[in-house]
């Protein structure tokens, strides 16, 4: 059976019937917010991450910008809205009111202020929408104080494993079905390829994401003359997932300024079409300090093998580090490490601004790497693992090994989020 939804913008197709919601982490992480803040919780994240679904799945009240009559009562005024939620009526849990695609509101954070101001008392409060909304709240933020940031990303091997609310920085490994792997490699993480599991629905979907975001969402926010380089330059960052990005380069193939290249990439990254991780160089002799790393954020797209491998696990280490920092866990960040001998391990964790984890990704080879077992000397780092995809699952605690240690990628990343 073949059902067609138009979802405003285009057909979602779905071939084995409509998709149910599926538990997620941010279900939990969400009810949890709220159990112990006032502020509003700000909901980020790519396009068709499954942001509106899972605010859907706790809210109270639901209103779309998009949907013309919650359009109308949202320009009435706080006050309107608050009538229509009935805040004033006694109730035992304040309802929870989300907001989705509010942003495209001119006047969006100055009646959001408002709203906040006078009926957090009364209720919770969800802001959500597309990957727009990032680039809008940095612009002048003056909301400062009155929400978290919570950045969704797609389905992963942790989130597959648990979708209960982290209460620590790893778990112990849990093995998933085999199904359930190969979907996650074969479809990628976003909810929709990855719970339909189809090729067609997945080629399907990957060319009209890629499309809405490079023809309509980055039309709305950036002034680009020549639209159509713009779409060269993301077809050939799609083909170079996990390496090093020479600006000078890409601007030479485009016929560009290297500024322009600069920017264009600095978009994409803002609108989640990929992700740069730097370089880590603090004590380490003869680091490179300058290029950064592209990786896309959807490695389903990716036919090099080893590309694809690289950036399955550089997917899944981004949303740990983001989601340990939205929850308060310490302050992470993701880099890697290369120096002029051109000895690299592919990531570097750190853990407040400390190298706490390295990690070196192979598609099969279980070798050790000598430049894991290098820089964990020289960096002092807590762990190195060399992570191998088709390595099979093995039930023991990757974190209880010191030392250079080769792992099953379906272990470790099990006990990640």
């Amino acid at each position: 059976m073949c059902i067609v939804k138009w979802s405003g913008l285009f057909y979602d197709v779905y071939e084995n019937g409509p998709m149910e919601h599926r538990p997620r982490l941010y279900d939990s992480i969400l009810k949890d917010h709220f159990s112990h803040n006032r502020q509003m919780a700000f909901v980020s994240g790519p396009r068709q991450v499954g942001k509106t679904n899972s605010c859907k799945a706790i809210c109270t009240h639901y209103l779309n910008w998009d949907n013309i009559n919650d359009r109308r009562l949202i320009l009435q005024g706080p006050a309107a809205v608050a009538e229509q939620m009935q805040l004033n009526v006694l109730t035992e849990k304040k309802p929870l009111i989300v907001f989705d695609e509010l942003h495209k509101q001119k006047m969006w954070r100055s009646n959001l202020k408002g709203f906040f101001d006078t009926y957090s008392d009364k209720t919770q409060i969800i802001v959500t929408g597309s990957s727009r909304l990032d680039v809008y709240r940095r612009a002048g933020d003056s909301l400062m104080g009155r929400y978290f940031i919570y950045r969704m990303h797609p389905w992963s091997v942790g989130e597959i494993a648990r979708t209960s609310l982290p209460k620590t920085l790893v778990h112990k490994p849990e093995k998933i079905e085999e199904k359930e792997w190969k979907a996650l490699y074969t479809h990628g993480g976003y909810p929709e390829p990855f719970l339909n599991r189809s090729t067609t629905f997945t080629t399907k979907w990957q060319s009209q994401r890629r499309e809405l975001l490079i023809k309509s969402d980055i039309r709305d926010i950036a002034d680009i003359k020549d639209i159509a380089l713009l779409d060269v330059l993301s077809t050939i960052l799609n083909e170079r997932s996990s390496q090093q990005l020479i600006y000078s380069n890409l601007a030479k193939e485009l016929g560009v300024s290297v500024d322009s290249v600069k920017r264009w990439i600095d978009l994409l990254n803002r609108m989640h079409y990929g992700f740069l991780i730097r370089p880590w160089f603090k004590n380490i002799n003869k680091a490179l300090r300058k290029e950064p790393k592209w990786f896309l954020r959807d490695w389903s797209t990716i036919e090099s093998p080893g590309a694809k491998a690289e950036t399955f696990v550089a997917c899944h280490l981004l949303k740990a580090v983001e989601c340990w920092n939205d929850l308060g866990f310490g302050h992470f960040e993701l880099c890697y490490i290369r120096d002029k001998l051109k000895r690299e391990v592919d990531f570097v964790i750190t853990k407040d601004k400390r190298p706490w984890i390295l990690i070196e990704v192979k598609k099969a080879n279980d070798s050790l790497s000598k430049s894991l077992v290098h820089f964990q000397t020289v960096t002092q780092a807590e762990y190195a693992f060399q992570v191998v995809l088709d390595k099979p699952y093995v039930d023991a605690d990757c974190f209880k090994s010191k030392t250079p240690t080769v792992v099953p990628a379906r272990t470790l990343l099990s006990q990640l989020l």
